[in-house]
């Protein structure tokens, strides 16, 4: 329970009572964790972006496929 209100404690004289001040600390924060992140090369880049290509490209057939069937049985039925 103390170990609660202490957090809690922090918490709220962490912020700043500024948005100036906030957004940079935001701002800042941001460029720190963007420094963190390890960037795909472009080889890996271009992988990825093909298998996504080539899946969508798959769903776009399937789903045609399906949506003529299903066109094809609600013409049948009405008719």
């Amino acid at each position: 329970m103390a170990k609660k209100q202490a957090q809690t404690a922090d918490v709220k004289s962490d912020k700043a009572p500024n948005p100036f001040v906030r957004f940079s600390r935001y701002v800042e924060d941001s460029k720190a964790e963007l420094r963190k992140v390890t960037w795909p090369t472009l080889k890996e880049t271009r992988k990825a972006t093909l298998a996504v290509l080539g899946f969508v490209a798959v769903m776009a057939v399937i789903l045609g496929l399906v949506d003529l069937g299903l066109s094809a049985l609600i013409k049948s039925i009405l008719s």
